[in-house]
């Protein structure tokens, strides 16, 4: 059955968009670096939760993380996005080596197609950012509690810090210019409200990883199931 929360922004990923997304974190030295530095969280929050044999990979996009996965040899990865663009793309993009080691899934993050308790883990990497509205955030977590028998590891923006404080003062200053925000998909959230959610989803934070500690925005958390 079809989710009932569609995201506006779930319907851009064309085959086109699936494409430019692979591309954005090649194209110049600050993303690819930035991209190197998402895989060291990564992969220090994987080992902080202990080496999960079953990992969710959720959204995937285009697979960016798979090779990351692929390194635990005996790891089984489900690579899962709402966009079958996003899928078809991530399975010709990364080597044929690791897709291989992949089991493909197109599902939402709000509607998960699979059973109670049946992943060790949940992957979640550049999506809770796009997701203002709390009752939203609160259907993902708690369908993340329903699927994962372990832990979550997730990424998001948190406020305190320089970055997050810059962005705040610049959508003041709009404001008083009296400039429309327009449709807006990234949210900066205050890690009390972070923390709290995840709290009533069941999880408890065992460890949170700053992308650049007081100045990025970036968090990585890794929860537990309660």
């Amino acid at each position: 059955m079809p989710s009932p929360i569609k995201l506006e922004f779930s319907e851009k990923y064309d085959d086109e968009h699936a494409r430019n997304y692979l591309l954005k974190h090649q194209d110049n030295l600050a993303r690819r670096l930035s991209h190197r530095r998402d895989e060291q969280l990564a992969r220090l929050a994987l080992t902080l939760a202990g080496e999960p044999g079953l990992v969710l990979d959720l959204p995937c996009g285009a697979g960016r993380f798979w090779p990351l996965l692929a390194q635990k040899s005996n790891r089984v990865i489900i690579g899962a996005d709402n966009s079958a663009s996003m899928l078809k793309v991530a399975t010709v993009a990364q080597p044929a080596d690791v897709v291989k080691r992949v089991r493909p899934l197109q599902t939402s993050a709000f509607d998960i197609d699979l059973p109670d308790n049946s992943v060790d883990s949940i992957f979640c990497m550049r999506l809770m950012h796009h997701i203002g509205d709390a009752q939203h955030r609160m259907a993902i977590l708690r369908e993340f509690h329903r699927v994962t028998r372990d832990s979550v590891i997730i990424s998001l923006w948190v406020d305190g810090n320089f970055k997050a404080w810059k962005r705040k003062r610049a959508e003041v200053r709009r404001r008083n210019k009296g400039e429309q925000d327009g449709y807006q998909n990234r949210f900066v959230l205050p890690a009390a409200t972070v923390a709290a959610e995840f709290e009533q989803a069941g999880f408890c934070i065992q460890n949170s990883l700053d992308f650049i500690p007081y100045y990025a925005m970036w968090r990585v958390y890794v929860l537990r199931k309660r």
